[in-house]
């Protein structure tokens, strides 16, 4: 892995004690499995319609892992859902291979789902999900309204577990003996790998919010690496694989998204005394 992927000061969680830190996940799944009975039996008792069911119209997509996919995702997608966000999968069935080709698919992903609903997308992204939405929000601020990163360490991303490490190693090996679409060396430590860490690194256009969640008892990243400058931090207590469960976090990233467009419709309002309403110039509304 090239070495400007885990810059001086960055080192990342090991040994068995930090992977043994992942053990709350148990806690964290009957977290949810509890908020989701709870939550089945509030939506029960409210009419069909009407201000127990607010309307899907904020468009959300959310990007997993690595190594995972959308069906990680699926608890926050049904959460959001509840509280009146329109959700969309990234169609990763397994989040592996080229970093840079991954970003250029959901920028075309984010670029559809603009035109559908005529409007800017907010991203919510787990672990390396975070990171490809981080690039994609300084490649495409006319795009996205908002990120959301859970447990990403966009500062150092090769700041993780070995267990990781290895996993990234294998898909390489892979690779050279004839496997194609998983991962070449070039994605870890070559050009390709430069140009998506830079691209991660640039700087954000200030109407595009961003929230960086982190957990210092993550086992898997190196929790300083998620503080990005350009983030509002917000720290929460769980696993790094445990944050796509927790319905803690799940409160938080709701809070995030919340605080997003009240800033948006605050500075449009500031601007010219509009409503805020964050219409993607442009783009026809459908």
């Amino acid at each position: 892995m090239g070495d400007f992927l885990r810059p001086v000061g960055y080192v990342g969680p090991q040994g068995l004690r930090a992977l043994l830190r992942e053990g709350s996940l148990v806690a964290e799944a009957a977290r949810y499995g509890a908020r989701s009975r709870t939550d089945r039996r509030v939506r029960g008792s409210r009419p069909y319609v009407g201000p127990g069911h607010p309307a899907s119209s904020e468009p959300v997509l959310l990007i997993p892992g690595f190594m995972a996919g959308d069906y990680t995702l699926a608890p926050m997608a049904a959460m959001l859902r509840g509280a009146g966000y329109r959700t969309y999968r990234s169609r990763i069935v397994v989040n592996m291979g080229c970093t840079r080709e991954a970003a250029d698919r959901m920028e075309r992903r984010v670029e559809s789902i603009a035109t559908k609903r005529g409007r800017k997308v907010s991203i919510v992204g787990h672990s390396l999900g975070g990171m490809l939405a981080r690039g994609l929000a300084a490649r495409r601020p006319d795009l996205i309204a908002g990120i959301v990163s859970m447990g990403s360490p966009v500062l150092a991303p090769g700041a993780v577990h070995e267990v990781l490490l290895k996993d990234a190693e294998l898909l390489t090996r892979l690779t050279r003996a004839g496997f194609g679409g998983l991962m070449s060396a070039d994605c870890i430590a070559g050009a390709c790998a430069l140009a998506s860490f830079e691209e991660s690194q640039a700087p954000l256009a200030p109407e595009v919010g961003f929230t960086a969640i982190y957990s210092q008892r993550d086992g898997i990243v190196d929790w300083r690496a998620c503080l990005d400058p350009a983030a509002i931090p917000v720290e929460v207590t769980a696993s790094h694989i445990g944050m796509a469960l927790d319905p803690r976090v799940f409160d938080e990233v709701s809070r995030a998204l919340v605080g997003q467009r009240a800033d948006r419709v605050a500075r449009a309002a500031s601007a010219d005394g509009g409503t805020g309403d964050h219409q993607v110039r442009g783009i026809a509304s459908s």
